[in-house]
């Protein structure tokens, strides 16, 4: 008969491997972000363009996570090619535009993600947007931003040599599905979340406190967001929402 001996590990050996394998096995974080300073994804699509479905589909997973702002912004220049985006807005082109030259690109595209305001993707490949979001992580820098009460108030900080911008967005945390009859997605139904109904300057930051009045909601289900970011749409330092 032959004998087999058997190997007690200790019970700490045994904790740290169970530790590593739970660590292995949980999803990846986007970033160093966190509720109170989220990673900011803008994206940039229209119901007309039949690449953009997938990123909107991606979008609604992004936008579920705490530490993640996620914007949908519906552009307004593929409304000549059969269908009008029911949510589109000439303000939403041109912050894009403002976003391709501080970028320094040549021209727009959709769908097109803009993370922190520094860097660009297409928002299809959700492994890229990880390692987009990493490379871009503004961690816990910037000044402290609160949202509530029908005003916004930021904190000290050290701002850009130009300056800083203070925007604005209410949109719609609920997922809209929308009936395209026309155009390249016609006869499809497509899912979108946190479409953005509503984008304003409210003024400048220079580094001091500052406090600025929201308007009104036209729509109670809409959220307040608000981003601080330098002048020419440059990087985002820093956002909330309400």
């Amino acid at each position: 008969m032959t004998a087999f001996a058997s190997l007690a590990l200790p019970s700490a050996l045994l904790s740290a491997g169970a530790a590593l394998i739970a660590a292995a096995l949980a999803p990846a974080p986007a970033s160093a972000a966190d509720a109170h300073h989220p990673l900011v994804i803008e994206l940039f699509q229209s119901q007309g363009c039949s690449s953009c479905p997938p990123a909107n589909a991606l979008l609604i997973d992004w936008a579920k996570r705490d530490d993640v702002l996620a914007l949908n912004f519906a552009v307004d220049y593929w409304d000549s090619l059969g269908w009008k985006d029911i949510f589109d807005s000439p303000a939403y082109t041109a912050r894009q535009w403002a976003y391709a030259r501080a970028l320094q690109r040549e021209n727009v595209y959709t769908p097109q993600a803009i993370l922190n305001g520094r860097a660009d993707t297409t928002g299809l490949d959700d492994e890229e947007l990880r390692q987009l979001a990493a490379k871009v992580d503004r961690g816990a820098g910037g000044p402290a931003v609160t949202v509530s009460a029908g005003a916004a108030t930021i904190g000290a900080g050290a701002a850009p040599a130009g300056g800083a911008e203070v925007w604005l967005a209410q949109y719609d945390p609920n997922v809209l599905q929308v009936a395209i009859k026309r155009g390249e997605n016609a006869g499809r139904t497509l899912p979108h979340v946190n479409i953005v109904k509503r984008l304003a300057l409210l003024g400048r930051w220079s580094g001091a406190p500052a406090r600025f009045d929201l308007p009104a909601k036209d729509d109670a289900r809409l959220v307040d967001a608000v981003l601080v970011q330098g002048a020419g749409q440059g990087p985002i330092l820093a956002a909330a929402r309400e």
